[in-house]
């Protein structure tokens, strides 16, 4: 069968990627034609547009960009006519992809959605739109079931796929002496995939180096974005880049500063201590906290429905409180503390598998008689 993916952020693109694996295995004609990144391409197919292109971070920057998005998705419309995929599978990035599912509605196009928008944390009448348009919804966090029975709408919850891409993930070797690292402890520094968080974020996460001269401040930088961008975010701060061995980065450290978002879960599946930290611009802060629901913005702390990690946002992302909160996540009573939450966490997320089961069952659902 044809398939048509779409996914605009490096988490998507991981997960698309792993689910391409399975579809391959599932369905030996498997064709692909996508949105994504370089983990998708390397499982065949056709990439028309890369997510370092459509990234937009926050409200404000949004509207600042429309035009490129409204020409983007223009054109991806006309991609999918041209193409006749057997359907077209979406996957997380809302504002583009649920305009998408309500144009490919309207065309008869069959629209799976992988990886649910986080619409039980803002906008819940989005869910009317879902229904309407997305033929089956595959979901990775344990509370979303729940979330979309409560609206009458049944979905698959299929386990999170992050499991699955740290079980194949190959063994880095000699990750220290590959990368000069070794002679003092590390922190990590994840700073985000986008050069609009990179900008903003990183030279808040390196204010506190010059506080900790007994370890290495380590960036998990991505090969994509040239290395002097980073240089001129990090405001002449001390650091060490690695590019594309987050994990590897993160098994190695002592703790990690991680900037909201997939890669706190990442953190926490690799068993790394973290805060977690969070500036977006002020406009697009002071309109989220209006819609927001939730009481928390880490992904471990939704999961576990408490605080597990300390989030460090917006007026709170001080150098002050970032120095005592990490001076305190490096006490081998905090860390601890913090590893057997970890431990829970594993089990509320099921075992791996997550996307060889959700490629079964979009193969069994695109047979149906």
């Amino acid at each position: 069968m044809k398939y048509y993916l779409i996914a605009g952020e490096a988490s998507g693109d991981l997960h698309a990627a792993n689910l391409m694996r399975e579809l391959k295995v599932v369905d030996t004609n498997a064709q692909f034609r996508f949105w994504g990144g370089d983990k998708m391409q390397a499982q065949g197919g056709e990439l028309i547009k890369h997510y370092k292109d459509l990234a937009f971070m926050g409200f404000a920057e949004v509207v600042m960009n429309l035009r490129t998005i409204l020409r983007n998705i223009s054109f991806c419309k006309k991609d999918i006519l041209a193409y006749q995929p057997d359907v077209v599978i979406l996957i997380d990035y809302p504002g583009f992809n649920l305009r998408i599912a309500k144009f490919l509605k309207k065309q008869g196009i069959k629209v799976f959605y992988y990886i649910s928008p986080q619409i039980w944390a803002w906008k819940e009448g989005r869910v009317h739109g879902i229904k309407k348009t997305v033929d089956k919804m595959y979901v990775i966090l344990p509370f979303e079931a729940a979330f979309y029975k409560k609206w009458d709408y049944p979905v698959d919850f299929v386990g999170h796929p992050l499991l699955d891409a740290l079980e194949q993930r190959q063994p880095s070797s000699n990750f220290l002496v590959r990368n000069n690292l070794g002679k003092k402890p590390l922190i990590a520094l994840l700073p985000g995939s986008r050069k609009q968080e990179i900008q903003r974020m990183l030279p808040i996460l390196l204010s506190v180096v010059n506080r900790f001269p007994e370890y290495d401040f380590v960036v998990a930088g991505l090969s994509h974005i040239d290395a002097d961008f980073y240089n001129t975010a990090a405001h002449r701060l001390p650091y060490q880049l690695v590019n594309d061995e987050t994990y590897a980065l993160l098994e190695h450290s002592q703790a990690a500063l991680v900037t909201s978002g997939t890669a706190t879960l990442e953190t926490a599946l690799l068993n790394t201590p973290q805060v977690v930290c969070y500036k977006g611009g002020t406009l697009s802060y002071l309109i989220a906290k209006q819609v927001i629901k939730v009481p928390y913005i880490a992904l471990v702390n939704l999961i576990m429905d408490r605080k597990v990690v300390e989030e460090l946002i917006q007026n709170d992302l001080t150098e002050a409180r970032l120095e005592t909160t990490l001076k305190e996540l490096l006490q081998p009573a905090k860390r601890t503390q913090m590893q057997q939450d970890y431990e829970r966490l594993r089990e509320k997320l099921g075992g791996p598998g997550a996307s060889a089961k959700a490629a079964q069952l979009m193969w069994a659902e695109l047979n149906k008689v």
